[in-house]
């Protein structure tokens, strides 16, 4: 077993046994930062955490490129920072904020929607195309300069047009999504979708299992899941808004790859390291899972300077 193992099993042996001092329960609170689609996830994940540790944890959740613009733009940071796209970290953060980020879970762009949808019974994958861009149908998005989910959707509305061969798809899917129904973070159209002031809405197929909803997934060339169709992936792109006032960035498509970081300022640095290393470690895996998020088997690295604890849990 490699020496950082070793350490790392000691010290959640620690962990599990309430094993720690007095200065290392009262410190904190270890304050988490994270998209909206793994509120509920990160959460069931940080109260197994507390019942272990006694550790205190603030969970703020918000779109992604939101999340990021609170470092870039308020100067705030965090113990943590969990985003549902990796790609935001080397397009904003990395590396003036952290040099290095985890990617730990996956995910797929899917149509949500309830029994009460119109025309719900009809909804296939050979139909959803005329039924989303009827006139008489509501269908939600989230906000593509603020989440990773709303400029994903204008990527799926680019691939799907490419994917069927279908000129002009990409432009009538995007008019019967109107700004109107549009919403900072996907996570806050499931509301609207229950309350029925939404026929369909444009998410992630982790956020519909976890609501309860009914939901149509889509071929993977159109619904960023496979590595398999990454290069096709990135043969379209968005611009969004970046890290300042006025700045613009390019979202290439790629696979919804879901990455955490620890901030090089964090407050709280090694309680950050304990709480990473354990969403990292399969007990960690097992609470993200049983939440509907795709757990990746392993987490994968990029960057300098990763934490012996946090790369081997």
């Amino acid at each position: 077993m490699r020496p950082q193992r070793t350490f790392a099993a000691i010290g959640f042996a620690l962990l599990a046994t309430g094993c720690m001092s007095a200065g290392d329960t009262t410190r904190g609170p270890l304050v988490v930062y994270a998209a909206g689609s793994l509120a509920r996830p990160l959460r069931a994940a940080l109260d197994s955490f507390t019942a272990i540790t006694h550790i205190v944890v603030d969970l703020e959740t918000s779109g992604s490129l939101e999340t990021a613009r609170k470092l870039t733009e308020l100067g705030k940071i965090p113990d943590v920072i969990a985003l549902a796209d990796e790609e935001v970290f080397p397009q904003l953060l990395v590396p003036r904020f952290t040099s290095w980020y985890a990617r730990f879970a996956r995910n797929r762009m899917v149509i949500a929607y309830t029994d009460r949808s119109r025309y719900a019974d009809s909804l296939r994958e050979e139909t959803w195309r005329d039924l989303l861009t009827r006139r008489d149908v509501q269908v939600g998005r989230a906000d593509p300069d603020l989440d990773p989910a709303g400029y994903r959707t204008l990527i799926t509305f680019q691939l799907a047009e490419r994917h069927y061969n279908d000129p002009g798809l990409a432009a009538r899917l995007l008019a019967s999504a109107l700004e109107r129904n549009m919403r900072a973070k996907s996570a806050e159209l499931v509301a609207l979708l229950q309350a029925g002031e939404l026929d369909y809405e444009w998410g992630y197929e982790s956020v519909a299992q976890a609501a309860g909803l009914r939901y149509l997934t889509l071929p993977t060339a159109i619904d960023l899941s496979a590595d398999a169709d990454s290069s096709s992936y990135a043969a379209v792109s968005v611009r969004v808004l970046g890290g300042a006032p006025g700045d613009t960035i390019t979202m290439t498509g790629r696979p919804i790859r879901y990455a955490a970081s620890i901030p090089t300022d964090a407050p709280h640095h090694e309680l950050a390291q304990q709480f990473l290393a354990w969403l990292l470690s399969a007990r960690g895996r097992a609470t993200l899972r049983a939440h509907h998020l795709d757990a990746l088997d392993e987490a994968q690295f990029t960057g300098t300077g990763i934490p012996h604890a946090v790369r081997f849990p």
